[in-house]
């Protein structure tokens, strides 16, 4: 007796409440697979993201507006700071690097920034084509900016001021591409990467030509002139040893007109704060899949009051009670195994529905074609979820008497 085949056979006698009983359990799980995926590779993505840089140094203000602007590019400035204050915190002995960033413009939605050379280094970048900048409006695309904007070395293009896609151009000076990034798989593969002086010239009312022929900083802050007055948005810090993360902060903080930012403390912060969200969705798709649980308790335990003179035919001809049982635990675990993996395969499309709408903003960077090892406890859940839906209408099948149905 091919048990598997006969309770297929079962489920399709009423198809449309076998595929509902399915559709709703993959709803459920569907959820939960969509919230292991993102909290996974959202949390590593900000771990590699901040990975090398210990404090960010900007304007007063929200200390996560700050990190998520300066480190991640998917909120807004906190504004500008004076280079010279930034100066004298970079010789501060404490620190053993800095790194300055310009920020506000942008080309189609992706952000240009301007900085040096160390920020290339400090996520280990490797050009696919071209070079470093080396001259104000040279720049330096990330390879998500390259592919999605069909640019490479030699192309020109207009930046426009703020973070929005739709703001002023800057006419007067066209950025040239001198270098396309491979694929790093971090925030810099969506960034538009240029000197701090081509941030600082885009935005100048008088346009010195003979400077915009200069070689640019490629480390460490720019060099101005005395009667020059120039500023920068942030810089990112990284620590000479463990002392600074104890004494810098609180010094910034406390004894200068600027801000300092722990990365790590405050997406840890941030991840709290999800925390409850995330709970409360989670709590969500288990309703669901109890109720989807209890439409497959109730379609089999109707279904097994239809068959009991199926069932007493069977045990007349040399069915074991041990069968029954099993028949219909298979029952249900074929309802949850199916429902599972149209759960997960729901969850992978609503992720890549979501990244797909969201290339410039938090979700970018996020990938819907991996699997992770944690979707395989939802098969088992699934089918714990099976295994108890169908356990009693299992038994009232064990109990089944011959004698009296078949007389009925």
């Amino acid at each position: 007796m091919n048990m598997l085949k006969l309770g297929w056979k079962y489920l399709m006698v009423k198809p449309w409440n076998t595929g509902l009983n399915i559709l709703l359990l993959a709803l459920g799980l569907s959820i939960i697979t969509v919230l292991i995926l993102i909290q996974d590779q959202f949390e590593n993505k900000m771990n590699r993201d901040a990975a090398g840089i210990d404090l960010v140094v900007g304007a007063k203000g929200s200390p996560l507006q700050l990190v998520l602007s300066s480190v991640y590019h998917i909120d807004f400035p906190t504004g500008n700071i004076p280079l010279d204050e930034a100066g004298k915190l970079s010789a501060n002995r404490l620190i053993k690097n800095t790194i300055p960033m310009g920020l506000g413009d942008n080309y189609q939605g992706y952000r240009i920034v301007g900085t040096n050379h160390d920020y290339l280094e400090l996520y280990g970048t490797e050009f696919a084509s071209g070079q470093a900048w080396r001259q104000p409006f040279d720049v330096v695309l990330g390879s998500v900016v390259a592919e999605r904007l069909e640019l490479e070395v030699g192309d020109t293009f207009v930046g426009s001021h703020g973070i929005a896609a739709a703001s002023h151009e800057h006419d007067e000076h066209p950025y040239k591409v001198v270098g396309v990034l491979g694929s790093g798989g971090n925030v810099v593969d969506q960034l538009i990467l240029t000197s701090i002086e081509s941030v600082w010239y885009s935005h100048d009312d008088e346009h010195d030509h003979e400077k915009m022929e200069q070689e640019v900083a490629t480390t460490g802050l720019p060099e101005i002139t005395a009667d020059e007055t120039r500023e920068i948005t942030t810089l990112l810090v990284q620590y000479r040893n463990p002392i600074a993360a104890v004494q810098l902060p609180r010094m910034v903080n406390s004894r200068t007109s600027l801000q300092a930012a722990s990365p790590s403390f405050e997406i840890s912060r941030l991840f709290e704060l999800l925390g409850v969200g995330i709970s409360l969705i989670r709590g969500l798709a288990l309703v669901i899949v109890s109720i989807a649980a209890l439409g497959i308790f109730i379609a089999l335990y109707n279904s097994l009051k239809e068959r009991k003179y199926d069932l007493a035919v069977m045990r007349a001809i040399g069915a074991s009670k041990g069968q029954l049982f099993f028949l219909i635990i298979l029952e249900g675990l074929m309802l949850t195994s199916m429902g599972a993996l149209f759960g997960i395969l729901i969850g992978h499309f609503f992720l890549f529905i979501l990244v797909m709408f969201n290339e410039q903003g938090v979700m970018s960077g996020l990938t819907a074609s991996v699997f992770l090892r944690r979707e395989w406890w939802i098969v088992v859940y699934a089918l714990i979820v099976g295994v108890l839906a169908s356990l009693i209408p299992a038994w009232n099948a064990y109990r089944t008497d011959i004698a009296t149905q078949l007389t009925k």
